[in-house]
């Protein structure tokens, strides 16, 4: 697999798995695990969204382009791979686990 390609999983569908750019995912995934709290109920997704913005790295998300396809990718494979967890509220609400 070539360097710039990380490959993800979605916990909506167990044992597929796609590949994305490495960069823009791991700045996701520092944004995202930075923002959401270690306790339920955590974060809705939009307010997840408005605390990790100004995390972002603008040369990869000018502006926050994007940001919103690259939150929902990275919190489905983080889900899947257990680092991170719905609380069983509406709307979804996020937070980590403590050993991310």
């Amino acid at each position: 697999m070539p360097e710039d390609k990380i490959e993800i999983e979605n916990v909506n569908k167990p044992g597929k798995s796609e590949r994305v750019d490495r960069a823009k995912y791991q700045a996701m995934r520092k944004a995202l695990l930075a923002a959401l709290p270690e306790e339920a109920p955590g974060l809705t997704v939009p307010d997840a969204k408005e605390a990790l913005l100004p995390l972002l790295p603008d040369n990869l998300f000018p502006q926050g382009a994007t940001a919103g396809w690259w939150l929902k990718a990275v919190q489905l494979d983080l889900e899947a791979k257990g680092v991170i967890r719905r609380a069983p509220r509406k709307p979804v609400h996020l937070y980590r686990l403590a050993a991310s």
